[in-house]
This record gives structure tokens, sequence and C-alpha cells, in this order.
């Protein structure tokens, strides 16, 4: 399994997830043109991609769905989220629903909710044919106990360190903006991705990506610092039991 992270942030979001044999997008939410330009400098063709997974239908996940007609890619989103997403034409949309599976491919995928402002949010457990698995957790305000079990035994986990709280409190965002953010269905701050690595991480070589982060809200060393001091009083050290990257 490889993992590339093509965009990351408030900007947008794209992932690009291959296995031996296929290449699967989760969220597409740079314009198309940037999208197909990152997924070469990565080695992967556009028209290689064998399915595009949507997270929720902010525009910052969805922005580039255009590829998907171009390419005739089968779009999977929760089934509330397609209310809200235009322009995929009606034979490439795929509903599901949180709890279920998918099988695409030489991929097997597990799904499960998310708590986020959105209709029907949800993350996303791949497992590859190579025996790797990959838990992918953005845009959420808490993660719950069924949300851990999912993602539990993870090689690399895709999460979430969106703001630091006191950062939030003090920026010039209005105060509804404020509220979502640091509310149960807005976005995780450093400690509660902390608090849920050091629930899931057992320092057996795990990689976790750090990704998502406010721009105005939050540091990279902040986040990097954070997590690891929560995984530190499990006495798991950094490049020895797990590896960590600020994207």
């Amino acid at each position: 399994m490889k993992v590339d992270i093509l965009a990351s942030g408030s900007q947008g979001n794209c992932i690009a997830l291959r296995s031996s044999q296929t290449t699967i997008l989760v969220d597409t939410g740079i314009a198309k043109t940037k999208i197909e330009k990152r997924l070469l400098e990565v080695g992967i063709r556009p028209d290689s991609i064998e399915a595009i997974l949507i997270t929720h239908a902010h525009s910052d996940h969805v922005k580039g769905l255009p590829l998907a007609n171009k390419y005739k890619i089968p779009v999977y989103a929760g089934a509330g989220e397609w209310r809200d997403i235009k322009g995929v034409d009606d034979d490439l949309q795929r509903s599901i629903k949180a709890g279920s599976d998918l099988n695409i491919e030489d991929w097997f995928i597990e799904t499960f909710k998310t708590h986020h402002d959105a209709r029907d949010p949800l993350g996303y457990v791949f497992h590859s044919d190579d025996g790797y698995k990959c838990s992918i957790c953005l845009d959420t305000g808490h993660v719950d106990p069924t949300m851990l079990s999912a993602m539990e035994y993870s090689n690399i986990y895709v999460i979430e360190a969106n703001h630091e709280p006191k950062m939030v409190e003090v920026s010039d965002y209005p105060p509804s903006v404020k509220a979502r953010i640091v509310s149960h269905i807005g976005h995780l701050s450093n400690e509660q991705t902390a608090q849920a690595l050091s629930k899931l991480v057992n320092g057996v070589g795990e990689q976790i990506y750090l990704t998502h982060l406010s721009s105005k809200n939050n540091l990279p060393v902040l986040a990097e610092m954070t997590v690891k001091r929560a995984l530190t009083k499990k006495a798991l050290r950094a490049d020895t039991h797990y590896k960590i990257k600020v994207i």
C-alpha cells in the first residue's frame, strides 16, 4: 500500500491510495487540473483511477469532482451527501451508508460515521491485498468508540489535527464560526487528535499523517508536539515505535 496526500487543509483535500493493482482517491477538494498535475507528479495516471470516495460534500473536499466525468470514474459518497454534490454524471453516482463495506477491485473498504456539520459524513478504512490497513478520518468534531473500533490496528493513520482551541478563541473569526469549529460537529483539536491516537497507536511502526491543519488556528510544530507528548505517556517514541508527519 502507498499513500500520497496530494492536498490537505482548508484550501482543499485529496488523497491517493495505491495497492499493487488499483488506485483510489479520497476526496477531490482542489481543482481538477491540479489533481491531474499532482497525480502525475507521484507517478499516477489520472485515467487509472478506479474510484473516488468522498468524505462529505463541503467544497474543500469535492471541488475537483469534474475529474470523475472526464475519466468516467465512479464516485462513492454517503446517501445524504448527494443532495449537495453537483455535476457528477448520474451513471457514476454510488450511494453508501456508514457501517457498510465495499469491494473495489483488490481493495476491501470499511466505512464509519464521522461527526461534522454535513448530512452524511464518512470516514474510511482501507485493506489492501498486501495485508496493510489505512484509516482516513478527516473532518469530525469528536472521535467516538465506534470510530476507534473501526480504525484500530491500522498501519497508517491519516487524521485531522485542525486547530488549537486557544488560537481559535483569540482569532478574528466571527463568534458563530468559532463555535462551529470547536463544536462536537466541527473539527478535531490537537488534543482530541492526540487522545484518539494514544488509544490507537501500539508502537509497532505505524505511520501517522496529521492533516487538515488550519492555517490560522494551528501550527505544525504544535500539532506534532501535542501528539508526541500523548504517545510519550505510553512510552512510545517517534522514529522508534512510530513515524509521524505533518502535512
